[in-house]
């Protein structure tokens, strides 16, 4: 934060790149339209970086599939023959910050520098702007989502978490991939070598159950054919990433409104150390995206948050922590990332949840390492 044999491949034209004494095999790879009932977005993020990128490309063009890269902006202006290559090798690119930092800890005029700097890099490196965006820890509020709005951007979070980030094994990520549905989105990285071991397995787990890569609709925010193209089988639900249409908010508020309330539960600091406060970010039909903000009166180095889900909860998706509960018992306890609170500061993680989002869990505890 790393090579590998190479598949049969399937490549429609190839060109050859030449950076230095770096040469990349570059592609267009082919649709996969052929006998495709659905599509799913493939995404990596915190690209492009040395010695991973050319050998990630190389395995998705042997493969035959396209992805979605979350290129983190100084990383593209460090490594600009990368962006190239990504972009010649048909696959589509997104923005994931400048720096990759907590966003909804800073102020407005500070995300925007983070997007706005990303934004620029990449439309020069590529001659487009980036259509989506792919927040940090895929931590959110309204503050930065009238950034991306104003800037045209589509807020993608994810579906299913590879937890290749977590040192998740090539089997564990092969597994999570299996959970896709046609529309749906995983979340991978660019750097872990688990995670490009894992794409053939992954990509012909996915054809045997009629699925196929494709892109991730700016419009909608779901995966659909590479062409643009609505998929065979949409899904019946999923998160509405899209960002909102109209001008951003003068003074927008500091966290998302609720959409079905009640969509919060009050903050609990039983133990004395830190707090936990659980809201709704979004809400559809047979599913919702909520975040838990953990703050501290005093310095901690790591939490647990423990809450009841409500009866139809379940969890499909979790980032920013790991969850060692069972069924509806919810344990979650902080990422490596993230467990180190000081006084006055917050963190927090997120989930993506099936069933309704209201009752809001109970029982919500936060405890300090």
């Amino acid at each position: 934060m790393r090579s590998f044999r190479r598949g049969r491949a399937a490549i429609a034209a190839a060109a050859l790149l030449v950076t230095g004494a770096t040469v990349l095999t570059v592609a267009t790879a082919p649709s996969m339209a052929a006998g495709c009932t659905g599509y799913v977005g493939l995404t990596f993020d915190d690209g492009p970086t040395a010695g991973n990128t050319t050998t990630l490309l190389n395995t998705l063009k042997a493969n035959g599939v396209r992805a979605t890269l979350f290129n983190i902006g100084q990383n593209a202006q460090n490594n600009p023959s990368l962006v190239q290559a990504e972009k010649a090798a048909g696959m589509w690119i997104g923005n994931h910050s400048w720096t990759h930092p907590h966003l909804t800890q800073l102020s407005q005029s500070q995300i925007n520098s983070e997007v706005s700097q990303t934004q620029q890099v990449l439309q020069q490196l590529t001659g487009q702007a980036p259509k989506l965006f792919r927040p940090p820890y895929g931590e959110t509020n309204s503050t930065l989502k009238s950034v991306e709005a104003s800037y045209g951007l589509t807020e993608i979070i994810w579906d299913v978490d590879s937890q290749d980030w977590n040192n998740a094994s090539v089997d564990q990520i092969v597994q999570a991939a299996s959970r896709l549905q046609a529309g749906q989105i995983i979340l991978m990285h660019d750097w872990p070598a688990n995670t490009i071991a894992a794409i053939p397995r992954i990509v012909s787990g996915l054809s045997s159950r009629g699925l196929c890569a494709g892109m991730i609709s700016p419009t909608t925010g779901r995966a659909v054919a590479p062409d643009g193209g609505t998929p065979t089988n949409p899904p019946t639900s999923g998160p509405p990433t899209n960002p909102p249409t109209s001008a951003p908010p003068t003074n927008p508020p500091t966290s998302a409104p609720p959409t079905n309330p009640p969509t919060s539960a009050p903050p609990t600091n039983p133990s004395g150390g830190c707090t936990a406060t659980y809201h709704v970010i979004n809400s559809w039909t047979g599913g919702f995206q909520a975040q838990v903000d953990v703050t501290s009166s005093t310095t901690i180095t790591g939490w647990t948050v423990r809450l009841t889900l409500a009866a139809g909860q379940t969890i499909s998706s979790l980032w920013g922590g790991v969850n060692t509960g069972t069924s509806g018992q919810v344990s979650v306890r902080n990422a490596s990332y993230n467990g180190t609170v000081g006084p006055g500061g917050s963190t927090n993680f997120g989930f993506v949840a099936n069933g309704n989002s209201s009752p809001a869990p109970s029982g919500l505890t936060c405890t300090p390492a």
